[in-house]
């Protein structure tokens, strides 16, 4: 049974990788777009391609099972279409309600007539690396409600979801919403981070435009967009947060963000 990790010299497909050898599959290919770089450990098989490049795909589709679906919105109908072609029976993808801003990844998926598993996760703990350039300068962080309370997951914990999905039965027609294990406010999130680092770093409540000012030198064309449908109107009750669905689904708790903020301390570089 060949399993296909598209994105895997990304983030989170490059912990697939890591997930699914960890859990004994020995027939993995990995795609990527730079086979002499990727790094992959010895035991994958590298395939060249990219998602973007739907040509570059069928050779790497072929004796393909299953696979794991990196976000690909523009072209993942024809994605798809390809691998169903090749003979892929079952595809995991990262993705988002249907409603959401991925919620086409989750339609295509659903459309294509293969077995499909969804993965839905909460916001990011890497994405609070959104914040190293003003820590680092102003030893404050930006944002308008510091109140909003989420339960962020680490990219290493999806990852471990999408192995549990790829490898064992059980997980075919299924939607994960996927979320940390608790629920904290963005001012708590700023906390961690300052015992992590050791240092004092503020939360100021900001405006929209403050926001926007502070998170453009890390997420450039992108910061507007994130601050308006993230930041400002993101806001899940907590009750619906699904803080033991990486621990019911796994068998293995959940990174904690206290953790995940020691264990990246390096990733927020102090001058």
């Amino acid at each position: 049974m060949t399993i296909l990790v598209t994105g895997a010299t990304a983030n989170i497909g490059r912990m697939v990788v890591d997930q699914l050898i960890a859990r004994g599959a020995s027939d993995i290919r990995a795609l990527t777009i730079n086979p002499s770089r990727a790094a992959l450990p010895a035991e994958v098989q590298v395939a060249r391609g990219h998602l973007g490049r739907p040509d570059s795909l069928p050779a790497a589709f072929e004796g393909v099972d299953r696979m794991y679906l990196a976000p690909s919105p523009d072209n993942v109908t024809e994605v798809l279409e390809l691998a169903r072609a090749a003979g892929v029976r079952h595809v995991v993808d990262l993705s988002g309600e249907p409603e959401s801003w991925w919620g086409s990844v989750c339609d295509a998926v659903e459309g294509s007539g293969l077995a499909w598993t969804h993965l839905w996760p909460a916001d990011f703990m890497e994405n609070t690396l959104t914040w190293s350039q003003q820590i680092r300068e102003t030893g404050a962080v930006r944002e308008p409600h510091p109140g909003t309370a989420t339960a962020p997951i680490a990219m290493k914990d999806i990852a471990a979801v999408a192995a549990t999905a790829l490898l064992t039965d059980g997980h075919v027609g299924r939607a994960h919403s996927l979320a940390g294990p608790e629920i904290l406010t963005r001012a708590d999130l700023v906390a961690h981070l300052a015992d992590a680092l050791d240092r004092d770093i503020t939360f100021r409540t900001s405006t929209r435009e403050e926001t926007i000012a502070a998170l453009q030198p890390t997420m450039g064309d992108n910061t507007t967009w994130y601050v308006d449908n993230v930041l400002i109107d993101f806001t899940p009750p907590p009750e619906s947060l699904p803080t033991t669905s990486v621990a019911d689904i796994t068998g293995h708790p959940a990174t904690t963000f206290s953790d995940w903020a020691h264990a990246n301390a390096a990733r927020f570089p102090v001058a």
